[in-house]
């Protein structure tokens, strides 16, 4: 955890908000960053934040896993960080897997390990990352990804805290605390049958619950110009100041992209501003809208509700999206019609047939029924 402690001079640019009590959080080495890949930072000013930090502070020196939960670009791998980074785990690893970045066929030597001679090109044999984070803290990323049948594999390394490796019969005993974060709500893949009520419950021992920027509106400018800080001095510039109708724009933007569009925001602004000033022209803002401020989309306003959607599964660059997109659209109408296949089709404008095949491909209903 490299945390960017606001008392210390040496670990905080000069321009950076002065906040206290360890309130801003970034990722170690930030600067290392050519681009934002990631929410690079995490600050604590909002009292929807402060009550998030106080909560933190309660959960973090537990054993309990924990499952964090957030759209994309709130900053979710930050509070694990932090999390362990107050446990007593702090001097033991702390390993993020993003467990949708490997194939389906790698995840679980990649997880658990593999002997020599496991499979075809596993000329030795390897630790998986419960291993390598024994003493510490492994976060996984994306759980929601994670294949039904390496889900069965991951309960049972929870429950008896040891791992079996690829091609072995040996167990390996394992100390790890394990925290889970997903943008998905888990109870709606159980739900539909893409992720284990059983492992659900296990890892759903702690939940975090990161509200997306645009519900914490107190951080955003403190945000703002940390990130103008930290690339003013990437960049090699002078002092940047936003002014003040710069400021009244980021805070009517919705940031559907959270965190992770406001830095990119701050970035390009920083290579096209003039004279050291931010000014509304230079802040490039996404099309794309999310739930209205101060909480989640206005009832009266399901197209808002659907963009903001949108935008978090466009922030994931996921391979076969608009074939994904059709199939949350078809479940959704099935469950809407209480699983009534002629309603749905109703709803949709397909034919039941079109509906039927549909189902069926998806797992949602069995063929013979």
């Amino acid at each position: 955890m490299s945390a960017a402690m606001p008392g210390s001079d040496a670990s905080r640019p000069a321009t950076v908000p002065a906040l206290q009590d360890g309130r801003l959080w970034t990722l170690p080495n930030p600067q290392a960053l050519a681009t934002s890949i990631r929410a690079t930072a995490q600050v604590f000013e909002d009292p929807r934040s402060m009550e998030l930090l106080a909560r933190i502070r309660l959960i973090a020196p537990s054993e309990a896993s924990v499952l964090v939960m957030g759209e994309t670009g709130t900053g979710k791998e930050l509070v694990a960080r932090h999390v362990h980074a107050l446990s007593h785990r702090a001097g033991g690893p702390f390993i993020a897997v993003n467990c949708g970045a490997f194939p389906e066929t790698l995840v679980e030597s990649e997880l658990f390990g593999h002997e020599k001679g496991a499979f075809s090109g596993a000329f030795t044999a390897k630790a998986g990352w419960f291993e390598a984070a024994s003493g510490g803290t492994l976060f996984l990323d994306e759980i929601g990804d994670l294949p039904l049948s390496i889900q069965v594999k991951l309960l049972r390394v929870l429950q008896e805290r040891e791992v079996v490796r690829l091609g072995s019969r040996r167990t390996v005993p394992i100390d790890v605390r394990v925290i889970a974060a997903t943008n998905v709500r888990l109870e709606e893949a159980v739900a539909a049958g893409h992720f284990r009520e059983d492992l659900y419950y296990r890892l759903h021992v702690v939940s975090l619950d990161l509200p997306a920027l645009r519900g914490r509106p107190g951080d955003i400018l403190p945000l703002a110009r940390y990130f103008a800080a930290e690339y003013r001095q990437r960049l090699g510039y002078g002092a940047i100041a936003l002014n003040a109708e710069a400021e009244a724009k980021l805070l009517a933007h919705s940031w559907p992209g959270n965190i992770r569009e406001l830095e990119n925001v701050i970035h390009h602004a920083l290579l096209i501003c003039r004279d050291g000033t931010i000014r509304p022209e230079d802040l490039h803002l996404s099309a794309l809208q999310g739930a209205p401020r101060g909480g989640e989309a206005a009832a009266g306003d399901p197209r808002a509700r659907l963009e903001a959607a949108l935008a978090a599964y466009f922030e994931q660059n996921r391979e076969g999206l608009y074939e994904h997109l059709e199939d949350v659209i078809v479940r959704a109408a099935f469950e809407y019609s209480e699983r009534n296949q002629v309603q749905a089709a109703r709803l949709l404008g397909i034919s039941r047939n079109v509906m039927r095949a549909r189902l069926i491909r998806m797992g949602a209903i069995a063929a013979l029924k």
